[in-house]
């Protein structure tokens, strides 16, 4: 018997599948799942520097303060918000709604949208209370 699965894949992959908006939010939702955890050791680290100490404190409020620190941190508020934000609609497909091919597609792009909406709202905001 001759082996026909020889000249293809054995399972779909990336390179079957056009990449739609679903899928790619899919993706996303992991990916920032998973970064969260890196994140929260952030804040973690921040607590236990107000744990130990006024000078250490000040150093990682300072690391926080640079162009990288910011940026992590910016990074940081756009996965809990994305990620938050899929978990909503992922709830609502957990009840029933939002199956629609149609429907999801758009779900999926707003979820996008409001993750940066919201990630530079909450920067906004907190810029305007610091000052």
């Amino acid at each position: 018997m001759a082996n026909v699965t020889k000249s293809r894949p054995l399972s779909p992959h990336l390179q079957i599948y056009k990449p739609i908006p679903t899928m790619v939010m899919s993706i996303l939702h992991r990916i920032t799942g998973a970064a969260l955890y890196f994140g929260t050791i952030l804040v973690a680290w921040w607590l236990i520097a107000a744990a130990t100490g006024a000078d250490y404190f000040e150093w990682v409020n300072w690391f926080m303060g640079t162009f990288i620190g910011r940026l992590v941190l910016f990074g940081y508020t756009w996965a809990l918000m994305h990620h938050m934000l899929g978990g909503l609609r992922h709830l609502m497909w957990d009840v029933g709604y939002g199956f629609d091919k149609h429907f999801s597609t758009k779900l999926a792009k707003a979820n996008l949208i409001g993750s940066v909406v919201l990630t530079i709202v909450i920067w906004v905001v907190a810029y305007l209370i610091r000052n």
